[in-house]
Formats: structure tokens, C-alpha cells, sequence
């Protein structure tokens, strides 16, 4: 079966059975940032987004290209994105699937991508009101972080694969920041245990985890928007403080563990150590008696 992790944006789009592009490469629209800084552009500015059909389901989609800056948000990308999201309001599709692949805001345009994802984040919520589920889908090599991790986060529910990383600030940038010493980035095995899609499957941050291939990732997009149809969480106070005393939860049971092995022995997992192991059937089978909000 076809690696989700090695497609491109848009061999990805193979999970859906058609799909029709908005604002295509032959329309050249492109950053008017890079090319003053003599850096490349694309075509596409690094995201494909469009009208597609998935399992006999009118959806809207869009797929980020990890290969151009790291699917990093620009201008002109986060206009696709946001653009994408207020017609779904319009011509009201069964969802919208975001297939996330970013580092985040794209340095080279600074101010510009923060305003870009500030204005996605509030387009995603606005859709989600109108009763139109978002799925996140996040499985390819540069994970979803930043200002797309919060992105993320607002969906209604997320699919992941254990190679998939969701967070905030990325390794690197802790690592920056921080030091070694708080967080080595040249520690893969650490990296994918604290960002990693296992790590956010047994915390509760993502709805379901999948193994590595576009085939896989399809089927659980259409289980996560019939899910996300039924469980329709509301967008209110009581909903945000209810998230907020969560996590303070987390930080009172977890907060000084330094190791996210540390925090799945005190879930109450067996053999914790071994769960980087598993494969995907036989994780979700560990996970289930010990998984975060299940």
C-alpha cells in the first residue's frame, strides 16, 4: 500500500475517488514576498485546495505540500486556505478535510503568515458553528506545528499515523529556546514520543490513529466525519473552560515527568516501553483501557 508519509500534497489526493482544484498551478498566483527575497516560489504557493468526493460524500479539501518550506503558511497559501473554508459556508459540503503538513508560519513572510493563520483559525471555527465538520489529517514527514498545530486543534476531530507529529513549538525551536538540555532535537526516538501520534492518541488530542498509507488514511476520514456529524461538540464558555480544566488536570498528574514513557506507565500501561513497537491494531488495543478522554 502507498506510503501516506513519502506522497507529495498532491499524490495524496488519491484518497478521494475525484477531486476538482480552486486556484491551480496555472493560474500562477504566487507569494508576492518570496521573489523579493530571491527565494523560489511556487505555483501553488505550496497547498492544493478544492471541491472533492469522498465515499459518495460532497467534501472540500485542502493538502499541504511539505516539500516547498516545509508546508510552512504564507500569504497567499493561507488565503487559499481561509478562501477554501468561507465557500464551504456557501455551497455547504458534507465536510472539509485539511490534510496538514507545516512547520508553521513561513519566516520569510513574517507578519503576513501570522495574520494568514489567525484568519484560517477563525474560518475553521466559523465553518465548525455552521455545523460543517472539519477533519485534520496530519501523517506526513514535517508533522503539523505552530500556528497549524492550534489550526489543528480547532478541527472537530483529528486522524494521525504514529509517523504523524502534532505540537506547538517544534524541537528544534524548544531546543533554541531552551537548551539541550530541555529538549535534545537530535533525539529522534524522544522527538516521535512527545510528538509523536502514539503520544497524542493516549492524551486524547487526536480521534483516531491509522497506519501509514493513503488507503488507511481514507477510511478513517470518512469514520472521523461520520463521527464528527454525531458528536457534535459545542463551540461555547462552558465547552472552553471544560478544555481548560482539563489541562490543568494534566499538568497536576503529568507535569513532572520528563519522559512521555514516564506518563504512559502512570496511565497504567503495561511493558510502556514497548509501545513504540507496536503497530498500529495492536496499539489502539493497549491504548484502549488507558487512553485520555475515551
Amino acid at each position: 500500500m502507498s506510503s501516506y508519509l513519502e506522497a507529495t500534497a498532491r499524490e495524496r489526493l488519491a484518497l478521494f475517488d475525484s477531486f476538482e482544484e480552486f486556484v491551480g498551478p496555472a493560474q500562477r498566483v504566487v507569494s508576492p514576498h518570496l521573489g523579493q527575497l530571491n527565494a523560489p516560489v511556487a505555483f501553488d504557493d505550496g497547498v492544493v485546495v478544492g471541491r472533492a468526493s469522498l465515499g459518495g460524500l460532497a467534501v472540500f479539501a485542502a493538502a499541504q505540500e511539505g516539500g516547498f518550506m516545509g508546508g510552512a503558511v504564507g500569504e497567499v497559501h493561507g488565503a487559499k486556505l481561509t478562501g477554501l473554508l468561507r465557500r464551504a459556508l456557501i455551497e455547504r459540503p458534507a465536510a472539509v478535510l485539511l490534510l496538514l503538513e507545516t512547520g508553521g508560519v513561513r519566516l520569510h513572510e513574517a507578519n503576513a503568515g501570522l495574520i494568514a493563520v489567525s484568519e484560517v483559525m477563525r474560518a475553521v471555527l466559523d465553518v465548525r458553528a455552521a455545523g460543517i465538520p472539519v477533519v485534520a489529517l496530519i501523517g506526513g514527514s514535517n508533522g503539523a506545528f505552530g500556528g497549524m498545530g492550534i489550526v489543528a486543534r480547532c478541527a472537530n476531530s483529528l486522524v494521525i499515523s504514529e509517523e504523524g507529529r502534532l505540537a506547538m513549538s517544534g524541537p528544534e525551536v524548544i531546543e533554541t529556546a531552551n537548551g539541550v538540555e530541555e529538549f535534545d532535537s537530535r533525539d529522534r526516538a524522544l522527538v516521535w514520543r512527545t510528538t509523536g501520534g502514539k503520544h497524542r492518541y493516549l492524551m486524547g488530542d487526536v480521534q483516531l490513529i491509522v497506519d501509514d498509507s493513503i488507503p488507511a488514511f481514507r477510511q478513517a476520514a470518512q469514520e472521523a466525519i461520520i463521527q464528527a456529524r454525531d458528536e457534535t461538540v459545542e463551540l461555547t464558555l462552558a465547552g472552553l473552560e471544560a478544555e481548560h480544566a482539563m489541562l490543568e488536570q494534566r499538568i497536576e498528574r503529568f507535569g513532572s515527568l520528563r519522559d512521555p514513557a514516564d506518563i504512559w506507565a502512570a496511565l497504567g500501561i503495561a511493558a510502556a516501553q514497548d509501545i513504540p513497537m507496536l503497530d498500529a491494531a495492536s496499539f489502539i488495543a493497549a491504548a484502549a483501557p488507558h487512553r485520555q478522554g475515551a
